[in-house]
């Protein structure tokens, strides 16, 4: 990796540790003409694989010699050249309108097509005009573009997509990683590679994952919803998180399906999807398409084993409304107590949020305690702190390349599992002071490294030495206990503020609700693990005042 942005080619090293990186670890997996793209790339000129090189990392595969006017390459017309020989790049391409469309200015197409430009018409109005005529493809040049530009066309791009999916694991990272880890924007966590520390362990992974990212791409274009599902289905996999992958995409186009009242086709694909939720929205389905028996059936079957406290919740909504519709025996859920309530009434404030208001009203009323917002920051961030060995541990399979901010695993169901003795170690860390110099101590040294769990834009040393003083350990490993119970679940949900006595040692959490707002099932869900393991929660309902004057808080708990 390049570390220095006044090399004016360090977008070009970058590029070659990548495929540096790629020939090291993946060489088994490449085709022979990927091993040759990789060989031969260094044997052209310089200027050449960096005109290669800032075309890839743009969008699209189609560039006028106009728009790439880098001092370091010069003349691209001549940089190019070599690019044609190894047929990297073609010249002068046969277009269609639509591509000619993309690749010209608005005046400059209306002239290209002799079109006549409307008040106020917009480009994609010329193009609709365009194709009432018909036009056949043609080559750039023949197009008549003004001032005798030339185009190139990019013959290697998927090859270098490829490249960058086997760097990153995924093709959501791109190659601006690298700039921002240069100009020190993102900084991350060094974690060793090993040799079996590889996203795919055989091409056909490859393929699987590009296959996949091609439906959601049909997806999101609206392509038929059947033509869609066909395609993801018609793969057989092994890879367990590309298996995770098509659950996910299956689900969502059952989501689809169900949005579009077509609630069988839904039906078919949440039964046959093991994607987390999916359960729970075939339950519903079967109760909006009138089969109340096989819902209940089904929902009776979850509640033996439910696959989180998230399904547990909606199970205790459905059951007995499923119960009542088929009349049977509706068993009463005991009632929970509820939190801690505190009403206020304050005058409204358009620049300031519900939260800061009632962080700031609630700390003038008591001058003995701080009151931070913190929202999901704080608890997740101690976690992080606390357990940073255990999360960027070199698990096969949970880190690909050094521009990862956690683990690939971290949503898996095995995540725990597989780092189970460094989690315990972490943890048992709570029961002496000795947790305290940790998260202090991986405070001051890996401040700023990306992580899944730590926000550092949120915890200084103020809040953080607050919370260590007040928040007792046997609080902090419930919490942790949870958040390992389900990560995807259980890192939000968290009240917006909390309240600090610093001579008392002692908190509490407040969820903060303006008017007309309600609890979120998450939410919830928080508010009761906090009351079945004794931890002070409340949660504050703000009304705007009248215009009477009336803006005193009733802080009432």
């Amino acid at each position: 990796m390049n570390n220095n942005l006044a090399d004016p080619f360090y977008y070009l090293e970058n590029f070659r540790f990548v495929l540096t990186w790629v020939l090291e670890r993946y060489r088994d997996l490449l085709t022979q003409h990927e091993i040759e793209f990789v060989e031969q790339f260094s044997s052209i000129p310089i200027q050449s694989q960096a005109l290669l090189v800032r075309m890839v990392m743009r969008r699209g595969n189609l560039f006028r010699a106009s728009k790439l006017s880098y001092p370091e390459i010069g003349d691209s017309i001549a940089a190019a050249l070599p690019l044609t020989v190894v047929g990297w790049i073609k010249y002068d391409s046969v277009l269609s309108v639509e591509q000619l469309f993309v690749v010209l200015t608005k005046n400059e197409f209306a002239t290209a097509l002799q079109l006549k430009e409307k008040g106020g018409a917009r480009k994609t109005d010329l193009l609709e005009a365009a194709h009432a005529l018909a036009y056949v493809p043609r080559r750039f040049s023949e197009w008549a573009v003004n001032g005798g530009d030339v185009l190139f066309e990019v013959q290697v791009a998927d090859v270098c997509d490829r490249f960058r999916l086997m760097f990153f694991g995924n093709l959501y990272q791109d190659w601006s990683e690298f700039v921002l880890a240069d100009l020190g924007i993102f900084t991350y966590e060094k974690v060793s590679f090993c040799a079996a520390s590889r996203a795919f362990t055989q091409r056909t992974d490859i393929d699987a994952y590009l296959h996949l990212h091609a439906c959601r791409t049909r997806l999101s274009e609206g392509e038929a919803l059947a033509d869609v599902v066909c395609a993801v289905e018609a793969l057989q996999l092994v890879n367990p998180w590309l298996q995770r992958r098509q659950a996910k995409l299956l689900y969502q186009i059952a989501f689809e399906f169900e949005r579009l009242d077509d609630h069988a086709a839904a039906l078919q694909i949440y039964a046959r999807c093991n994607y987390t939720g999916a359960r729970q929205r075939q339950i519903r389905v079967l109760e909006k398409l009138g089969l109340t028996s096989d819902a209940h059936a089904l929902a009776s079957i979850a509640a033996a084993a439910p696959e989180s406290a998230d399904e547990t919740q909606h199970l205790s909504r459905i059951m007995p409304r499923l119960a009542r519709k088929l009349g049977l025996v509706v068993s009463r859920t005991p009632l929970k107590s509820a939190p801690d309530r505190i009403d206020l009434m304050l005058p409204s404030d358009a620049t300031q949020h519900v939260e800061e208001l009632a962080r700031c009203h609630i700390a003038q009323r008591d001058a003995q305690c701080a009151v931070y917002y913190v929202e999901n920051a704080l608890i997740n961030s101690l976690f992080g702190l606390l357990c940073w060995d255990a999360i960027f541990s070199p698990v096969q399979g949970a880190f690909f390349h050094p521009f990862q901010a956690g683990p690939a695993d971290l949503h898996s169901a095995t995540f725990h599992q597989l780092r189970a003795n460094q989690f315990k170690n972490a943890l048992s860390q709570l029961s002496s002071h000795q947790y305290q110099h940790t998260i202090r101590e991986t405070f001051r040294v890996k401040a700023g490294i990306q992580s899944p769990f730590v926000y550092w834009e949120t915890l200084d040393e103020a809040l953080l030495e607050l919370a260590l003083a007040c928040v007792p350990a046997s609080h902090l490993e419930q919490w942790f206990l949870r958040i390992l119970d389900g990560i995807a679940l259980n890192r939000c949900g968290y009240p917006d503020l909390i309240q600090f006595w610093p001579q008392q040692q002692r908190y509490r959490m407040i969820e903060v609700k303006g008017p007309g707002d309600r609890l979120q099932d998450n939410q919830i869900r928080f508010l009761d693990f906090c009351f079945q393991n004794q931890m002070p929660a409340a949660v504050c309902y703000v009304e705007w005042a009248t215009d009477d004057g009336t803006n005193e808080g009733n802080l009432s708990d």
